[in-house]
């Protein structure tokens, strides 16, 4: 039985060469054996991350049946495209957030996945990080009572907007499907429950005709109440805080810790409050977690659910700031937890 599964990537994305790479390199299970893009770092970045093989297209990368899976960091608008290629030649596939722009897209990607009997996730790498486990260890053990709120923030300044894909609706740009999305996977994530109806409102960006901010509000079917924002257009936070009966949870760096530290802050009705301070490598996590299922070649259900039952909460916000109004779920099962 194989003990490495051998990684192929497309694009010389940011994401790819700071984080991802870094993470195959720490991982135990991974190897990367080759990368492809048309752009010249392309021979920089091999060079830096001992890759062996470089492609200048992606369909001479997928050709390659020494490559195990593919890691898809693409605008987002090719995700839908790309996935359902990789799958086709028979690649399990990482692909970055979100990993399509509708439910339909999702689902038609998950069934060509299914069907060539590949292995996909979609790249949520935050909810590695041992502080979210540890924080549904305490709300399960009652210490904070009832839980009746959830907040949870992300944003960052977008400084440069020229060129950039955030900024480019036709890419699949704006703040929702940016940012957004870590917003509405933390809380289903955390609350280990689905949406029953949304409303968002969205502020957009007069040239590019993106969202560059949305807030919304999130009715569980558990009866528990969140709310989120997100932008690219303020200064750098990503947190969450979990209000109960008897106490808070507030976890600041709950999408970014720095350098793999985060801690979070337990507080109780009398104002006496803890620190538990928590280590993880979160994108390093995240590859091995994911290449351990393809090394045992058993495909995890909820993965491939939780993909689409994000999805509909986020086309649901679209929905919601068009129509200016709440937009009700379907009833659905309960999403991935980890």
């Amino acid at each position: 039985m194989a003990t490495k599964v051998r990684w192929g990537i497309l694009s010389t994305a940011h994401v790819a060469q700071d984080e991802l790479l870094p993470a195959f390199t720490d991982a135990s299970n991974t190897e990367v054996v080759a990368i492809a893009s048309s752009n010249n770092k392309v021979y920089e970045i091999a060079s830096k991350f001992k890759i062996p093989k470089i492609y200048g297209t992606y369909e001479e990368l997928l050709d390659d049946s020494d490559i195990d899976a593919v890691y898809i960091p693409l605008p987002n608008a090719l995700h839908s495209t790309w996935v359902k290629k990789a799958a086709e030649k028979g690649k399990h596939v990482l692909c970055e957030k979100p990993a399509a722009l509708t439910v339909i897209e999702a689902k038609e990607m998950i069934e060509v996945c299914k069907k060539n009997s590949v292995m996909f996730m979609e790249g949520y790498m935050y909810q590695f990080h041992p502080q979210h486990k540890r924080v549904k260890e305490i709300i399960a053990s009652g210490e904070i009572g009832e839980v009746k709120i959830m907040r949870a923030s992300l944003s960052f300044f977008l400084e440069d907007q020229i060129g950039n894909i955030r900024m480019n609706q036709k890419l699949g740009g704006g703040s929702i499907y940016d940012v957004g999305c870590y917003c509405i996977h933390s809380i289903r994530n955390i609350l280990n429950t689905e949406p029953k109806r949304v409303f968002a409102s969205a502020q957009n960006d007069i040239s590019n005709q993106v969202d560059i901010s949305v807030t919304g509000i999130i009715e569980l079917e558990n009866g528990i109440i969140a709310e989120f924002d997100a932008a690219m257009d303020r200064t750098r936070v990503g947190q969450y805080e979990i209000i109960g009966t008897k106490g808070t949870i507030q976890a600041p760096r709950a999408f970014i810790p720095q350098n793999g530290h985060a801690h979070i802050v337990i507080v109780d009705e009398a104002g006496n409050y803890r620190v538990e301070n928590l280590y993880g490598q979160q994108y390093t996590l995240e590859v091995e977690y994911f290449s351990q299922i393809i090394l045992e070649g058993k495909m995890q259900e909820e993965l491939l659910e939780d993909t689409i039952q994000n999805m509909s909460v986020i086309e649901a916000c679209f929905k919601s700031i068009e129509k200016e109004t709440f937009v009700n779920l379907c009833p659905s099962n309960q999403g991935a937890a980890f």
